[in-house]
Formats: C-alpha cells, structure tokens, sequence
C-alpha cells in the first residue's frame, strides 16, 4: 500500500525523505506558522495515513480533519503540543523519539551554563560596541560548583555525564525516586525541594504537566541560593517568567539561560530581552546536524511500523490505551 504521511512546520531531514521514498510513500509538507486550522484544511485535502509533528497544534479540530490518520508521531520528545487524550480516545497511537536529539539537547545545555556564567554573549556585545575593559569582568568557574538536575531521563543523565569532568556535585531528582547505583558525584534526592537550597546552577530536564507548569515561580526561587543560576531547555511553562523577571532584575538569580519560553515566539518587547544578566536561544537545543537526521528518521520509521501493522516500539509510544481502542485495521 502507498501510504500518505504528512509533516507539520519544517519538514524532515532529507535522510528520512529518502526512507519514505524507498518505502513508496507519498508525503507533503506544512508551514511553521500554520494555525490548527491552516493544518486542517490541509489535512482535509490531503487525507494522510500517518501524522508526523514538528510545529502546530494537533487539537481535535486537526484530527478530525484527519479521516484516514492511524499513527502520529512527534519529531522530537515534547507532545504538550498534541491532543494526546483525543488521540487515545479516537485509537490513534501517539508517539515520540525518545533517543533522538537527547545528546544535542545536553550539549545545548552544558553550553548555556558556559555562556552564562563567563558571561560570554555580554563581553561578545560590548567588545563590539567599543567596549574594552577587564576591569569589571566577573566570569566564574563551573568547577567545583553544584548542579541541580531536575527530570533524570536520558537528557538529564547525559548532562550529569558532561559534568563529571568538572568535578561539580549533580543533584537530581526524578518523580520515580527509584534507587539505582550512581556515579560518588551525583546524588538523587527524594523531594524537587531539596534542589533549591543547594544546587549553584538548576537545569530543567523535565516534562510539562500539570505538576510542573509554574515550578519555578517567586516561592521556589525564594528557597534558592542567593545568586542562583537556572537554564530552561524544557517547556517554557515550567517558569513563571513575570516571576524569573523580578529574581533577575533585583539580581535573586544571579542569571537565567532559555531555550524556551511560555509563549512561542515572545513577543519582541519582553521584558526579559532588557536584562544583561539573561540569555536566550530559539527553542533549538534539540536541533544539530545528528539529532535533526536522528528525528526525522525515527518518526518515519515509528509510523511506517504502526501503518504496518507492526507492535510499536514501547518506549516511543505515549498512550498505550489507543491500541485498546483500535484503529489499526
């Protein structure tokens, strides 16, 4: 059979083009700006068999449009952008790349802590401004530092790996609060609470749910050192940005680095873009050269194997409950 799979946004990497190709598929590409209903209109037309989710909404109005659709997979970790409740309840398989861009996103990270705390972008701005002068330089050393880590999946491990190097203290913590044997430097604690009061530097590594949008808002900063760095390369919900506006203003926290933020794109004007001690990227730590290929390739191959009938990889798949449901015949 030809089957038809769509991809929302940006489209794939040309590695997974060509898998779909060879496996006689037809497949179109979105726009990164389509609105759910700019996705549905060309869902309706299009009628794919298999849903591949870069950017968009995939809310029930796109489903809906969607007659034919057995399988959507997201290009990435992150589906807080799709219905997956909806999905489950329709018998469409939601799932994921789990092993894909995990190396791209730690590196992101690790990179962000460097910039931040030797203040690289602030000295690359002033020098080209005019400005040299050491004087007043106050870069520090991630040496020796503690590192709070919190979500422990495959993102959070690799980055307590990059660490070791540093001889920093990791703290981590993960909701399963399983015990497992770890490297003397990285400790797991019972309560996220545990973190604040510690850690020098705090990354967020974990998904955004009910229990953790707003987690770091002016109550949990307050229980944080003085001076305190956080890097966000999650979900911008995860922070309270009114809140990490004032901590950062009134130097609470000494300086934040995200990659995300609660609204996608923010607006020019936010308030955070006027502070010196603040860093951003565009939402692209789980976007490099092997993980953008990695992506691409494992969601075509995740639903090529549901659209064949074949049992889908149990670490991808994010609603178990939609095969209960069936629509894969």
């Amino acid at each position: 059979m030809r089957y038809r799979i769509f991809i929302t946004g940006s489209g794939i990497a040309k590695e997974a083009q060509q898998l779909l190709r060879e496996e006689n598929c037809t497949f179109e590409t979105g726009d990164p700006k389509d609105t759910p209903a700019d996705i549905a209109r060309k869902l309706r037309e299009f009628d794919p068999h298999g849903l591949i989710v870069r950017q968009g909404k995939i809310n029930a109005e796109v489903q809906d449009a969607a007659r034919s659709l057995k399988v959507i997979c997201k290009h990435g970790v992150g589906t807080d952008n799709i219905d997956v409740a909806e999905a489950t309840r329709r018998g469409i398989p939601v799932m994921f790349t789990p092993l894909a861009n995990y190396e791209s996103v730690a590196e992101h990270t690790l990179a962000l802590i460097f910039a931040l705390l030797r203040r690289i972008p602030l000295e690359d701005k002033r020098i080209r401004s005019g400005v040299f002068d050491k004087k007043n330089y106050n870069g520090q050393e991630i040496s020796g530092k503690t590192l709070g880590i919190i979500g422990f999946g495959h993102i959070g491990r690799r980055l307590a790996e990059l660490a070791a190097p540093f001889k920093m203290e990791v703290l981590v913590y993960h909701p399963s609060c399983t015990r497992e044997a770890l490297p003397p430097y990285i400790s797991k604690v019972k309560k996220v609470e545990e973190i604040f009061p510690r850690a020098d530097i705090i990354s967020l590594h974990c998904p955004l749910t009910p229990e953790t949008r707003g987690m770091i808002n002016r109550n949990t900063i307050a229980q944080m050192k003085q001076g305190v760095y956080i890097i966000n390369t999650a979900r911008g919900g995860i922070v309270n940005e009114d809140d990490l506006f004032r901590a950062l203003q009134e130097r609470r926290v000494g300086g934040a680095a995200l990659d995300v933020f609660e609204e996608e794109p923010p607006a020019a004007d936010h308030p955070l873009f006027k502070l010196d001690n603040a860093i951003f990227t565009t939402h692209v730590a789980g976007a490099s050269d092997n993980s953008l290929r990695n992506m691409g390739v494992d969601s075509v191959k995740n639903v090529l194997a549901v659209l064949k009938g074949e049992p889908p990889d149990p670490e991808s798949l994010v609603n178990k409950e939609a095969l209960a449901n069936g629509r894969l015949d």
